[in-house]
């Protein structure tokens, strides 16, 4: 059976499901667009991401398609129509359709669609071997705090760490790594010191960042926020990765070269579990 996706407004079959060839986010990928996490039939973290959702569309200036309490009901919806118990709930704001130009059309209204994947996100098989990665120049346009549909960039990084046997690319900018291709990145250093890229218009705010620095500070783990070299990766005790779609993803691997003895470390796989556990008391 198909899935029930959402556009402007109406609860159709995946088939049936059209925007037109007009949309300034086929056009011109003019859209923002955010993933909330499903686990157990609720969300996490919704308030963060909507949030988030506000900024981006303050940020291009892009009118809201609705508020945020529909929004939420809308999330809802979806997920009973589709039976999603776990899994993601993907949303995404275009200008909506206007004529091909580089001006922004006055007078449109925007265009809201949602869609879900049921996907096993607790259980991952990463969460045991852990990910390899490997190292490209960041190529993608600078306003990445930004949650934007331009994914070409990401998208052929991560063919590269494909072609390359590996399973994802951190980006490497002025000799530094701002972040995955989707993901924040971390490394753990020797002391157990925890260093992430700092925030700025380089890199997404994530919200699993949030939170899983929110519980390293709890639970008493020194959080360094400055950028970080690939060298220092390599000779890292750990390294992982946050986002909506991994949570807390260990890297076990940076181009070739093992990091510390090659298996998931105990910092990332502790955060994994604070995290799930402490998002699911929260999610709504």
């Amino acid at each position: 059976m198909s899935r029930i996706v959402y556009v402007n407004g109406e609860y159709l079959p995946e088939e049936d499901a059209k925007i037109s060839v007009f949309d300034r986010g086929f056009l011109m990928a003019d859209a923002v667009y955010e993933v909330t996490s499903i686990i157990d039939g609720k969300m996490l973290d919704f308030a963060g991401h909507a949030t988030r959702l506000v900024r981006s569309l303050d940020e291009i200036d892009m009118k809201a398609p609705c508020t945020i309490e529909e929004l939420e009901s809308i999330h809802r919806e979806m997920m009973a129509r589709n039976n999603l118990t776990e899994g993601l709930i993907y949303l995404q704001v275009s200008r909506g359709a206007a004529d091909r130009d580089f001006a922004f059309p006055v007078g449109v209204e925007p265009s809201l669609v949602l869609f879900t994947q049921a996907k096993n996100i607790v259980d991952s098989p990463f969460v045991k071997t852990g990910m390899k990665v490997i190292s490209i120049p960041d190529i993608r346009w600078g306003r990445r705090d930004i949650k934007t549909v331009q994914l070409l960039a990401p998208s052929l990084g991560k063919m590269a760490a494909k072609a390359a046997g590996a399973d994802d690319a951190w980006l490497v900018e002025d000799g530094y790594v701002t972040e995955g291709t989707s993901n924040n990145a971390y490394i753990v250093q020797q002391d157990g010191t925890i260093v992430t890229r700092d925030l700025s218009h380089d890199i997404l705010s994530g919200i699993t960042r949030a939170a899983v620095l929110r519980y390293a500070a709890e639970a008493q783990i020194k959080v360094e926020e400055r950028p970080f070299t690939i060298e220092e990766a390599k000779a890292a005790k750990e390294a992982f990765v946050t986002s909506a779609t991994t949570f807390v993803g260990p890297v076990v691997e940076i181009d070739n070269a093992r990091i510390g003895d090659g298996q998931v470390g105990e910092t990332a796989k502790r955060l994994r579990e604070i995290y799930i556990s402490e998002s699911l008391k929260t999610a709504i």
